[in-house]
């Protein structure tokens, strides 16, 4: 999960101190940090005013200090100045934080918390243990990608979890085991015929994971963007942008991603790289990209801006859909307004906003996965939020988000599809070529 700003200043990027170097030295001196200027410097910015509590998933089910943006900020200093050691219940607190940024969002000092929480799992990293077979696998997106691809060959959905019922009750094997979601039916849409001159080339980022579970959202990405007249290319292989292991503090690991995400990007030789899974974006823009030739932007503003939009036309779709707007889409990405006016193109939707809060339903990349039982019951709250809108499918614009909270309805018993709304689009578009 990407946690930058939405907004386009200057702040959304830094360089974080590499796994095992800290500004003036060590990271680790008679088993403490040594001092990281650039991290005081970040946790000065913030007040304590407290105002981020309220906004924050993992303060609000603990109403425990150290589980808020401002108590983890105070440990940070704390840790790096050496009035704190690094012991385990540190650690639990920093990485039980699921970076959402939802603090950083309202924050009135503009303190830069996707920053700081990076900054320390990274300065922390040699103070740890050696990660576990589950960590190494979550974090290495090749790896991921290509179980993802051979679960799905062998119908892992089918046998899988209940194989995983002998494991214990809080084992990270067995959470991987239930989290397997659902393969998305592949669509029967006709395919759009491509411009004979097109009007621009894009590429179409898929990700690691989202490759195998979003592949209907991919193709209806291509299939709106080819009738607007674009041809579009996709990146070779599955590039990760490096999210993953950037949040988890590994940011060499999340570098060398970012670059091999460039230059697949770079290759297709086109104007614009778009985005369809809002949890990529930031890094994707912020990490991978900057001065690259191709923008990266949000396929949802790409589309909602074309004039060319406006001469699709769509069938009618009578159903009620609820509307998940993720941490990454809310606060990063942004945009909003492009997805509603999409899906205001589909006549007789009657499309659903979910509350703003709580927002978080408890993805956030692999968190769902290493913290199972925090993220359960932001998911129950977010669910049962949606229950009461008894809504006919769920839309959402993350693929973390969708395996997760299509996960929860499915173990509820509930037969309600979530999808991407561009494959919603897609699927009621009426007229595939201009």
């Amino acid at each position: 999960m990407s946690a930058r700003s939405a907004e386009p200043a200057s702040q959304g990027h830094f360089e974080p101190v590499p796994a095992g170097r800290a500004e003036g030295g060590s990271p680790v001196q008679n088993g403490a940090l040594s001092p990281d200027r650039r991290l005081l410097e970040l946790a000065d910015q913030c007040v304590m005013c407290g105002l981020c509590l309220p906004h924050c998933p993992t303060y609000r089910i603990s109403l425990d200090e150290a589980e808020s943006p401002r108590g983890r900020i105070a440990l940070a200093r704390a840790l790096t100045t050496g009035r704190a050691e690094p012991g385990a219940t540190a650690l639990t607190h920093l990485d039980q934080c699921l970076a959402c940024v939802s603090c950083q969002k309202v924050c009135p000092s503009g303190v830069q918390y996707d920053e700081i929480i990076v900054r320390t799992r990274a300065a922390l990293a040699p103070l740890r243990a050696p990660p576990s077979a589950m960590q190494r696998l979550l974090r290495d997106p090749t790896r991921l990608t290509w179980l993802a691809r051979m679960g799905v060959a062998m119908g892992a959905r089918r046998w899988l979890p209940a194989l995983a019922r002998v494991l214990p009750t809080r084992s990270h094997w067995r959470a991987l085991a239930d989290s397997l979601p659902n393969l998305p039916v592949s669509p029967t849409w006709p395919a759009a015929r491509k411009p004979p001159v097109p009007r621009g080339r894009v590429a179409l980022f898929r990700g690691c994971v989202a490759s195998v579970y979003d592949r209907d959202t991919h193709a209806a990405a291509e299939r709106l963007l080819t009738a607007l007249g674009y041809e579009v290319r996709i990146p070779d292989g599955a590039p990760c942008c490096g999210a993953l292991a950037r949040h988890a503090g590994d940011v060499e690991a999340a570098a060398r991603h970012a670059q091999a995400a460039r230059a697949a990007i770079e290759a297709t030789e086109s104007d614009v790289a778009l985005v369809s899974a809002s949890g990529c974006f930031g890094d994707l823009r912020d990490e991978a990209m900057p001065g690259a030739r191709a923008r990266v932007l949000d396929v949802h503003a790409f589309i909602a801006a074309d004039e060319r939009f406006a001469a699709l036309s769509f069938r009618s779709l009578p159903i009620r859909a609820a509307l998940h707007l993720p941490c990454t889409q809310v606060n990063v990405v942004g945009a909003l307004a492009s997805i509603r006016a999409l899906l205001a193109r589909i006549p007789a939707l009657q499309v659903l906003q979910l509350p703003e809060q709580p927002r978080c339903c408890g993805a956030a990349g692999n968190y769902f996965i290493e913290h199972p039982e925090i993220a359960r019951r932001l998911r129950d709250e977010k669910l049962e939020q949606a229950e009461q809108q008894q809504p006919d499918l769920v839309l959402t614009t993350n693929i973390g988000c969708r395996i997760h909270l299509g996960n929860g309805l499915r173990e509820r018993g509930r037969e309600i599809p979530v999808v991407h709304p561009l494959a919603l689009l897609a699927q009621q578009l009426e007229n595939g070529e201009l």
